[in-house]
């Protein structure tokens, strides 16, 4: 049986959880997700806890029995507590500005660039306007909204300018040997 796939889901209180046939809502304090549940899995509730079970034991039903028990918890979190990215902007005069549904960035290009957070995602810069932080419950979107404003200016790995997560790591190459 799948290790991850077989841990029950813990309900904290103020979420509620409707399974009905194949669709799951999950409502919290911070907001709503829906979900399809892919059909050959079965989703059952059983006082504050959610058990995923899988009909048989072929690899891509197993595979698929730990990514839908993923999926629910990371719905039951986001619901509760939400998620947070926080990216890095590293290099002389690169900033960002956030404007209602927009963040403005200045990087190096000769025209800033604009990009339009969507639905469910917001943002903040702090006061240096070098450290953006995106805030949301739908753990699947925010990062592909770190990953396309990461794709703006990906960090340059000899001088390590451009935007990165707050967490990662860039190790940079050793530039010309002089002479």
């Amino acid at each position: 049986m799948s290790r991850v796939g077989k841990n029950p889901i813990q309900i904290p209180d103020g979420v509620d959880v409707k399974v009905s046939g194949s669709h799951i809502t999950v409502k919290g304090t911070k907001g709503e997700l829906k979900w399809n549940v892919p059909s050959v899995m079965k989703v059952s509730m059983k006082d504050k806890t959610i058990i995923v079970e899988r009909p048989s034991e072929l690899k891509d039903i197993r595979a698929l029995h730990g990514t839908t028990r993923s999926i629910i918890s990371n719905m039951v979190t986001g619901t509760s507590a939400g998620y947070k990215r926080v990216l890095d902007i590293i290099g002389v005069g690169y900033r960002a500005q956030v404007q209602g549904r927009s963040v403005s960035f200045s990087l190096g290009y000769s025209h800033p660039v604009e990009f339009q957070l969507p639905e469910g995602i917001t943002a903040a810069v702090d006061k240096k306007q070098t450290q953006l932080t995106l805030e949301g419950i739908d753990k699947q979107l925010i990062g592909q909204v770190a990953a396309n404003i990461r794709a703006l200016r990906p960090p340059n790995c000899y001088k390590g300018k451009g935007v990165r997560y707050s967490d990662e790591i860039v190790r940079l190459k050793v530039g010309k040997a002089g002479k």
